[in-house]
């Protein structure tokens, strides 16, 4: 046996492998509307890949559809885009490539269906891969937006319009009185510590904030934030942007009040 094998998870069989690290479809309601998600967005090409090693654990994962549909704020018409890429769940089996492998998968589909290219969004930190990998792999720089994404692309017809970041902030200016929790079942980590952030809202700030639902693609696209699936906006300034703990949000409206209040 290899030592380790790529899957395709189907409607039928992503409930039998879990995404992102959930795995209990009666405990977890993240993955029960990441699989209803899944369903939903297959026909229309979102593909969900993962890696198992030879002891059948799951070692890495990568998310792609056309652009047309991303769950990402860009113009990415004619790309296939990839929304997710995480690897070496277990230590012992980092540094194997797989990322590379992956990402290799998604660039031949893409061949394969005759698009213009591959294109992804990077960043250093949480929740997005950063940009090294994707260089190595032919991809390029061609936007970026604050504080620090990085919209990159593996042009196949150099010919082809670049794919761009939407207008966000345009969108932005639809969040300028209260606070705002923006979310998308695309990443089950967006069900996460919500309610938590919202009842500290309410009972330490005295603020009713507004929990958005973003429903699909289009109100995706049309989000403020670079990540797209997530973001908590106060008077008009996302102060994070992508999923946080209920203290990590605590510590930045202290800090936020503290100034208000110096003002």
């Amino acid at each position: 046996m290899s030592e380790y094998t790529t899957l395709e998870l189907t409607p039928k069989t992503i409930a039998e492998y879990g995404v992102c690290g959930y795995k209990d479809v009666k405990k977890h309601a993240e993955l029960r509307k990441k699989i209803e998600w899944y369903r939903i967005n297959y026909p229309k090409g979102l593909r969900i890949k993962i890696i198992l090693a030879r002891d059948n654990s799951y070692q890495g994962m990568i998310e792609y559809m056309p652009g047309t549909l991303a769950y990402r704020p860009v113009d990415a018409r004619e790309y296939l885009f990839i929304q997710c890429l995480f690897v070496g769940f277990n230590k012992k089996y980092k540094g194997r490539g797989f990322a590379s492998l992956l990402i290799s998968e998604c660039i031949e589909t893409a061949t394969s269906a005759e698009m213009k290219g591959v294109a992804v969004i990077t960043r250093k930190g949480s929740f997005m891969v950063n940009k090294e990998i994707f260089l190595k792999h032919g991809f390029e720089v061609v936007d970026k937006v604050q504080p620090d994404f990085e919209l990159l692309v593996n042009k196949f017809d150099e010919s082809a319009q670049d794919p761009s970041f939407r207008n966000m902030k345009q969108s932005l200016e639809k969040y300028t009185d209260g606070l705002y929790v923006l979310r998308s079942v695309q990443c089950p980590y967006t069900e996460k510590n919500v309610q938590a952030i919202i009842d500290t809202a309410k009972k330490e700030f005295n603020i009713d904030p507004h929990l958005i639902e973003l429903k699909d693609e289009h109100d995706v696209q049309d989000s403020p934030c670079p990540f797209g699936s997530f973001c908590i906006i106060y008077n008009g300034e996302i102060i994070s942007h992508h999923p946080i703990s209920n203290t990590r949000f605590k510590n930045i409206m202290n800090k936020l009040v503290h100034i208000t209040t110096k003002l």
